[in-house]
């Protein structure tokens, strides 16, 4: 076979070879390479890319080289005869190494011997994308010429190639750059010194995350609904050695009964109607993470003996299944119910308490925080003004009282659609009393306590409402009558008679 059938074979070779793996690039290129050697007596080949917007090329894809050589072929543009090529988009033929000042021998792979080198640009749409080397051999002058017109062939016939995988390359590296932003961003969210709240009660609740965090211990977060339960577990995880794993969190209360075990163990195909594939649980999907399994204590006493035996096995089978899956999972659970009335009930198993409550952290309801309340109140306050494009500058007097006087109830997730819903009502950026929920409106608060049974009549409330404005006018103003007037768009004769109406004493706002 003569040189011109066995380029032909070759370059048919390595059509075929597109063809076959056009769906996965750097197999392609590697493939390519070895058709190379192999047929064409290439001792070695190499295919650099160019990073868009960069000045340097590192090799994708090799024959004959190993990793550490691999790492150490990289290039800027213009240095060397590879730079070179892809900064002038022009061939270059060396026809023997050792004797070439511009021969880098960047990888180390090369020794003395006389060795003829081949660098071809590979040019998409007119830009240099990469470039495509060969060693051969030292040969005449003419034979190095056509081995050069050669791969040049090969360099057209992989261009679209090439710049596919480019583009592979970049939006993986984009993606992970941005998972690792948003790690970052998560890791600070909750980050412990974001956390919102200074009262005794708290900081030994943070002092349990730290000293929790970085062990693989079971955790129980216990507290009213409302309290933060999974904020809690994901500061546990985002403050571990498993924070750049998953973070799975299912709501035990929320899934029927018969769905629990799927969603926790997965199914097998067939495993029961509906099960048309298999499908892996969320203790699957958190293998090197954490699992957050909140309201805990709803669970049946089936699902129970599961857990018992993830808890002490690290092991289980798919519904449906007999393969024993093995797992490395951080377990944190919650609770708002009274799991040790729940023992005495026979309704929740002893064992699986103990295994669950090996470091308790008990959340405090926010009755028990007032020091928090205002704390919250102001983050939420800045969180929603932002969030909706409001300026939002103060809570009022009022406002404050009838927030510091509630029981919550809900606790701080009440805290916080209170405070959401009256950013939304507010017009003039602060949170008056009357931008509260009505359950806020106590009578000793609106100064409505004297008033019937029955409720307040229409003079009664416009007092109060008036009242409200005309504090909030004299704080602004320390308790500068005449500016509060002119704030309100009044006469002071006006606003004097109605301090003196309405009681209000200016003195008590300078």
């Amino acid at each position: 076979m003569n040189q011109s059938e066995k380029e032909l074979s070759v370059l048919y070779k390595i059509s075929q070879t597109i063809s076959a793996r056009q769906h996965n690039v750097s197999d392609l290129l590697t493939e390519v390479l070895q058709i190379m050697e192999t047929d064409m007596g290439v001792s070695r080949g190499t295919l650099s890319l160019r990073k868009a917007g960069s000045d340097v090329l590192n090799i994708e894809a090799s024959s004959g080289l190993s990793t550490s050589e691999i790492r150490r072929g990289q290039y800027q543009l213009g240095e060397g005869v590879t730079g070179r090529v892809a900064q002038t988009g022009i061939s270059e033929l060396v026809p023997d190494i050792s004797e070439s000042e511009d021969f880098l021998n960047r990888t180390k792979a090369r020794s003395d011997q006389k060795i003829a080198f081949i660098c071809v640009p590979i040019i998409h749409h007119k830009e240099v994308v990469g470039t495509m080397s060969i060693d051969l051999p030292s040969v005449d002058e003419e034979e190095l010429k056509g081995y050069a017109v050669f791969l040049e062939h090969v360099a057209q016939i992989l261009a679209s190639a090439v710049s596919t995988i480019r583009e592979e390359i970049e939006e993986r590296n984009a993606l992970e750059s941005e998972n690792e932003m948003l790690r970052r961003q998560l890791g600070d969210r909750y980050s412990i010194d974001n956390m919102v709240g200074n009262c005794n009660s708290m900081r030994i609740v943070y002092e349990q995350i730290i000293q929790v965090a970085h062990s693989a211990a079971t955790v129980l977060v216990r507290g009213d609904s409302g309290t933060g339960k999974e904020l809690v577990a994901r500061a546990i995880h985002f403050n571990s050695d498993r924070k750049n794993n998953a973070f799975i969190s299912i709501n035990c209360a929320a899934l029927p009964e018969n769905l629990i075990e799927s969603e926790l163990f997965g199914h097998e195909k067939g495993a029961f109607t509906g099960a048309a594939q298999q499908r892996k649980g969320r203790f699957e999907l958190a293998n090197g993470g954490t699992i957050f399994l909140d309201e805990i204590g709803d669970i049946s006493p089936a699902v129970q003996v599961r857990l018992l035996r993830v808890l002490q096995e690290k092991t289980f089978e798919r519904v449906g299944g007999n393969e024993p899956i093995e797992v490395n999972v951080r377990v944190v659970a919650a609770t708002s119910r009274n799991l040790e009335e729940g023992i005495a009930k026979e309704t929740f198993r002893e064992d699986l308490y103990y295994r669950l409550n090996v470091f308790p952290i008990l959340l405090p309801p926010l009755r028990e925080r007032k020091s928090d309340i205002m704390l919250l109140a102001d983050y939420f306050l800045q969180h929603y003004g932002g969030m909706y494009g409001k300026n939002m500058k103060r809570i009022s007097t009022s406002a404050i009282n009838m927030m510091m006087a509630y029981h919550w109830p809900g606790n701080v997730r009440e805290l916080e659609n209170c405070i959401e819903r009256a950013v939304l009502t507010s017009s003039d950026g602060v949170i008056h009393g009357f931008n509260l929920p009505p359950s806020l409106q106590t009578s000793d608060e609106t100064h409505t306590n004297l008033l019937p049974e029955k409720g307040a009549n229409l003079k009664q409330m416009v007092d109060a409402y008036e009242r409200e404005i005309l504090i909030d006018a004299l704080k602004k103003y320390r308790g500068n009558a005449a500016a509060a007037a002119r704030y309100l768009e009044t006469t002071q004769r006006i606003i004097n008679y109605r301090i003196k109406n309405l009681g209000v004493e200016p003195r008590k706002y300078k």
